[in-house]
């Protein structure tokens, strides 16, 4: 029987079969490949680096690639994660709160996902849940296999077709033998069976140990998980080894002899300067060859293609290890003891400063510890300060401590989401007379409260949500800082992630003040960006979005770049290394930029597209 002929019969729903595997029209069995990630021994690894990082070189060599993160846990989105227990939430143009994961996909793939790039299982059990409420199943008794392990399977294959890519990289939340992803795993089996030899590739994550008391690597734990997907049907053609070093052969030897795997298919995957040079490592080791070579794809490659990509990338890299003044940038904020929680903010400094030849080094201030007393001591040494995005009362007093000390003491700030809205509060504190401003969130009862739910925001509260979520339009002040540094654009693309906005009625008097409200909503009364002047401050900017969600390294985000660019002039740095202000060097930029999601093409994006990348 032929695979389509196959697939249709799967397709079927009936008494007579227990076979359940819903198709999406226009779907071709054979035209997508996919290249299956799984981790074992612990979570952590680094699955999305490394997945990313491979279907980075299939990019560069002409492949187009979509990838998708499939995650156990009940949660219809990431939005309600705590960043203590699950890093930062990362949110695509579309508004999809997701892992940061998918914050690693588009930077190293230069793209813009969307929410078919990103699956739980609250998302997959409530669509089975849905359509059995709507009898779609026919009275069959709804189960795990073949209609749950069917839905999953369906949204890869969705992704094929919407996406038209040559191959799909579906990375596995969790760990083998997890209880939560094991129909996870089970789907992906099926489905492999399915599509037939040649159209899959499964590739394991695993961790080699290296006990200080023992000073040698030792397999046994890699091997014992890797025997976890062996049992749950899944026999991995391609091994990566997780190490702080280089594993050695004796151990790669081992781990291919019990895992049944080729030993020229078993690599190392040790720790390097920067997940940057991961997919030069990848090449290095011929992981992207034996890729190739199981799925039948190598005398597809664009060797034009990959030079070209190559050569820029590793431009970056160069221009990452030769960047050497050293600048000190604080992130005060309330998760400073899980860096993750600020994942996307780390990247983007570290963009801002390859390319404008700085070592940018962070200091994590929590909040909770600053205060008038304190700030100066905690202070000492920065160049350069952010107050990210947070919630909740934690830790406010401090950062409003912080944002007069930088603002008094001309230090360079970048403020983000809440970070604006502190600056609002501080402002018409001390320079307003408003001694008692602050935000309902912070003070329902406050008597000047500039920061306050909007009446539009409050009217869908009752709906479920009142979050602004995703990707608008920010209309600048002609002549600003914010627009220069955004090649004196108009209008640019961010992505928020908030429900307090600054009050309209307090935007006349905080401007009469001295602050300058230089992007706004279109057709809204929403102030996005603020700033002071340069003559009474050297750089001070903030943002309601969220700007380093779209910076990427070829791209740098330009309100990170001004901050660098400030901070390495508080620092005194050398002449040769200061641009000319707000100007920013010529960056080289890749061709294979992609945005699914964005129909207004003449918005310039600030950080990602041809149009702000200088």
């Amino acid at each position: 029987m032929s695979s389509e002929k196959l697939l249709a019969s799967l397709s079927q729903i009936s008494d007579e079969t227990e076979f359940f595997t819903p198709m999406p029209s226009g779907y071709k069995p054979g035209k997508t490949k996919y290249v299956i990630v799984f981790g074992t021994v612990m979570s952590g690894l680094g699955k999305g680096i490394f997945s990313s990082s491979l279907a980075k070189v299939l990019q560069d060599k002409g492949f187009t690639v979509s990838p998708i993160k499939l995650e156990g846990y009940l949660n219809h989105d990431s939005g309600t994660l705590n960043p203590y227990r699950h890093g930062e939430v990362f949110v695509l143009d579309d508004g999809m709160e997701c892992d940061m994961d998918l914050g690693t996909y588009e930077r190293m793939l230069n793209t813009d996902l969307t929410r078919q790039n990103f699956v739980t299982s609250g998302r997959i059990l409530s669509a089975v849940l849905e359509r059995e409420r709507k009898g779609a199943y026919l009275g069959r008794d709804v189960q795990m296999i073949p209609h749950v392990t069917g839905e999953v399977k369906l949204r890869l294959r969705n992704l094929a077709v919407t996406s038209e890519a040559d191959v799909i990289f579906v990375e596995m939340g969790g760990t083998a033998g997890d209880v939560e992803n094991a129909y996870l795993i089970e789907a992906v089996r099926e489905m492999a069976h399915e599509e037939g030899a040649g159209n899959f590739c499964f590739v394991a994550l695993t961790y080699i140990v290296e006990p200080p008391t023992l000073g040698e690597q030792k397999s046994k734990p890699a091997q014992l998980n890797l025997r976890l997907l062996n049992a749950a049907g899944i026999h991995p053609h391609i091994i990566a080894c997780r190490a702080s070093q280089p594993v050695n052969k004796k151990v790669r030897e081992k781990v291919a002899l019990f895992a049944n795997v080729p030993m020229d298919r078993v690599f190392s995957m040790h720790d390097c300067d920067s997940t940057y040079v991961i997919p030069e490592m990848l090449r290095g080791a011929g992981i992207d060859t034996a890729v190739m070579d199981l799925l039948g794809v190598v005398d597809r490659v664009d060797s034009r293609s990959e030079e070209r990509e190559r050569a820029t990338w590793n431009e970056y890299i160069k221009r990452f290890r030769n960047a050497k003044f050293p600048i000190t940038i604080g992130i005060i904020g309330k998760y400073t003891t899980v860096r993750d929680s600020y994942a996307s903010i780390i990247h983007a400094l570290e963009h801002a400063g390859t390319h404008l030849g700085a070592k940018v080094q962070l200091k994590w201030v929590d909040s909770s510890d600053l205060s008038e007393a304190t700030k100066k001591a905690k202070l000492e040494g920065i160049h350069g300060v952010i107050v990210p995005g947070g919630f909740g009362l934690r830790g406010v007093d401090g950062k409003i401590a912080c944002v007069k000390y930088v603002r008094e003491n001309k230090i360079p700030y970048l403020g983000i989401c809440y970070g604006m809205q502190i600056a609002v509060i501080e402002y018409a504190r001390h320079l307003c007379g408003l001694e008692h401003a602050s935000s309902t969130e912070i003070d329902p009862d406050s008597s000047h409260p500039v920061v306050d739910i909007l009446p539009e925001q409050k009217k869908i509260e009752g709906l479920g949500g009142n979050m602004r979520l995703g990707g608008f339009d920010v209309v600048l002040k002609e002549g600003s800082l914010a627009s220069r540094l955004c090649d004196s654009a108009e209008l640019i693309r961010m992505r928020f992630r908030h429900r307090y906005e600054v009050d309209p009625v307090y935007v006349e008097q905080l401007e009469a003040a001295g602050l300058i409200f230089s992007g706004k909503a279109p057709d809204h009364p929403i102030m996005q960006v603020l700033e002071l002047p340069e003559t009474v401050h050297p750089y001070f900017l903030a943002t309601q979005a969220h700007p380093e969600l779209t910076s990427r390294p070829l791209c740098p985000q330009p309100f990170f770049m001004g901050l660098v660019n400030a901070a390495m002039r508080f620092a005194n740095a050398p002449a040769e290394l200061i641009k000319p202000w707000p100007a920013m060097p010529d960056i080289p930029h890749s061709q294979s930029s992609h945005s699914p999601n964005n129909d207004s093409s003449h918005i310039s994006e600030a950080g990602c597209g041809a149009d702000s990348c200088r």
